[in-house]
């Protein structure tokens, strides 16, 4: 081989080496971007500025040291800063906004435990496709991975569990990584995304040099290696910092129906005889508001059976919203909608459809569309898209034709007979403390027209979900698929913020509520009161009812009749005890808890009640 063209390779490959090598450095983008050396600015102004231009009112927290710039550049700008005694809390009121107000919810927490106590409230919101993100605070970008205070791999963590994760590792990156993660929550199938900040991204470059900075000057070529080293870090962690960028929302993509699968529906619907909707959380989604989609299914007269977000779709007495005997209506019907609900345990994976009925399914998530579709259950139509634009188009293109009016009578007939034999088990006297079912029954007659339920338990609440009645769409939370107890605190929290107006309740298990009543507190210093209905009958009754028949032992299933009223009025609410003795008071406790609500303080009533034989499913069915 010619000597000269060995020479050219090898310097194509150094020239190639020093390249790479300059562009990892930044050198290269130090060439032309300037560092400011000067100036106060600092990192968390970039995130807070890029929040605002998404149109963020609300950060929810628990305060650390990594993410202080954050907090202290958004509450200059007007995004109210929410601090909550659990980071789980501020995850959960995260959720609760992103819910009911369509955008992306927003929490950041600090480094380490700070983070990990976020992991089940993440899932959560991944399992409820939520969109919100999670700001977490990180060890400085030298310091990673060397021992530094509450460093750990936190993208790992949070890989399996967030449609999008990154690490920012210049200040310049803020931006545009901020607006890619909220983009990327809210498309497609909407979830939770997670964005780690190094501290040194965060603070002023004076504040950051100071670290850098050697203490003593460096001795010999290594030591000035590693100077300069350190100087080119810092350099290139401020490089162009401050440039003007885009803060405006990126584009999110949504999936669509297309026409095809549109006009195949309404000919299987148009000859349809017993057709059934199943309307699960996605159909409250945007960019359809849940007032047009109400108007569709009024309009399309099929008879829907309402889960998830998508409770009180229909408003309190609909004749249209059957809210018993599923199983037997499912049975019966020649065609099946499921706009958004998942043929997981809530649908017993899908056994409970008619193999003789139509099926038509529609889903943003194609995973979720298709589950458990091979073994028990086959879509005569499978629609990858948006289930509340979708029935839009549906209604629209069947304008004029509506179900036999027959049918959603004879469910609704139905209806009425179970819903009777549920109030006369509400009657019964129950041997020592209240019946649940009566209390439950009293309140939802009594529950203001803008009330919002947050649903937080397992026995009392799975009873409250059969009987309590919200009065409108996006009236109702509870935490979906993964059946997650503690979120009581943050939903209320998130959803009073959202609806200042609104009468906001919690149903708490008294298991439940041990997750969460700290953040009374939060209620009392942020202003944000809500009224905690506890049905108290000092068990894990959920799990009793099965563990003592099958195993013979109620082992730590036992809780104790608790003076819960007590720890509310502690942390500066207003706590009720109601016993057998306040029973003829029921209606007169409860109106006085409303007025307290009104007048600005968490109220929560402690309600000692027995057991009951009323099994009808849970909150998540």
């Amino acid at each position: 081989m010619d000597i000269s063209v060995v020479l050219g390779c090898s310097l194509s490959a150094a020239l190639g080496g020093v390249i790479f090598v300059s562009y990892k450095l930044g050198l290269l983008y130090q060439l032309f971007h300037k560092t400011e050396r000067q100036s106060p600015r600092h990192g968390g102004e970039s995130v807070a500025e890029v929040l605002r231009a998404h149109g963020v009112k609300f950060v929810f927290t628990l305060v650390g040291g990594h993410i202080s710039p954050i907090l202290v550049a958004c509450e200059k700008l007007g995004i109210r800063i929410v601090d909550t005694r659990h980071e789980a809390t501020a995850v959960f009121a995260a959720d609760a906004v992103a819910r009911l107000s369509g955008t992306v919810g927003v929490a950041a927490v600090t480094a380490g435990p700070g983070l990990t106590n976020t992991v089940t409230a993440v899932k959560n919101a991944q399992m409820a496709e939520s969109p919100l993100l999670l700001i977490g605070g990180a060890a400085a970008t030298l310091l990673q991975g060397r021992g530094a205070l509450q460093d750990i791999d936190q993208m790992s963590l949070f890989k399996p569990l967030c449609k999008f994760c990154a690490s920012v590792r210049t200040v310049r990156e803020i931006v545009p990584t901020v607006r890619k993660a909220l983009a990327a929550a809210q498309s497609g199938t909407p979830g939770p995304v997670f964005i780690e900040f190094p501290i040194d991204t965060l603070y002023p470059y004076h504040v950051v040099e100071k670290e850098f900075a050697p203490k003593n000057t460096p001795k010999g070529l290594m030591g000035k290696i590693i100077a300069w080293y350190l100087k080119n870090h810092l350099t290139n962690l401020f490089a162009g910092a401050w440039e003007t960028r885009d803060l405006s929302p990126l584009p999110v993509h949504i999936p669509h129906a297309t026409e095809d699968e549109v006009q195949r529906c309404v000919e299987l619907v148009s000859r349809a005889k017993k057709p059934v909707i199943l309307l699960g959380s996605q159909a409250t989604l945007p960019p359809t508001s849940a007032d047009d989609v109400r108007n569709a299914l009024e309009s399309l007269g099929i008879p829907c059976f309402l889960g998830g977000m998508s409770r009180g779709m229909l408003g309190k007495n609909s004749p249209l919203h059957i809210r018993q005997n599923r199983r037997d209506a499912l049975k019966d019907a020649d065609l099946v909608l499921l706009a958004g609900t998942v043929c997981d345990f809530r649908l017993s994976y899908g056994r409970v459809l008619n193999r003789r009925s139509k099926i038509i399914a529609v889903n943003r998530d194609k995973s979720q569309l298709l589950k458990n579709s091979d073994m028990f259950w086959k879509p005569t139509v499978a629609i990858q898209g948006d289930a509340g634009s979708f029935l839009l188009r549906l209604s629209k293109a069947l304008k004029g034709h509506r179900c036999p009016e027959e049918w959603p009578q004879k469910l609704k007939e139905g209806d009425d007979i179970k819903e009777k034999t549920n109030r006369a088990k509400a009657d019964e006297k129950s041997e020592r403390h209240l019946n649940p079912l009566s209390v439950l029954h009293h309140v939802d007659e009594l529950l203001a027209e803008d009330s919002i339920i947050v649903a937080d338990g397992g026995d009392f609440v799975g009873s409250a979900a059969y009987i309590m009645r919200p009065r409108g769409p996006l009236r109702w939370l509870d935490p979906g698929a993964f059946g997650t107890l503690g979120v009581g605190g943050g939903f209320a929290l998130g959803a009073k913020l959202c609806r200042p107006e609104s009468e906001v309740w919690i149903v708490y298990g008294d298991g439940s509520l041990g997750y969460s009543v700290a953040e009374f507190d939060t209620f009392t210093r942020h202003k944000t009161p809500v009224i905690a209905l506890v049905g108290n009958d000092a068990c894990w009754s959920q799990i009793s009812r099965e563990q003592v028949p099958m195993l013979g032992s109620n082992v730590a299933c036992g809780l104790a009749f608790t003076d819960y009223h007590i720890v509310a009025d502690g942390y500066g609410g207003k706590g009720y005890l109601i016993g057998q003795e306040d029973e003829s008071q029921l209606d007169d406790i409860i109106k006085k808890a409303q007025k307290e609500c009104r007048e600005g303080k968490a109220t929560l009533l402690n309600v000692l009640i027995g057991k009951t034989n009323f099994r009808e499913g849970s909150i998540s069915v």
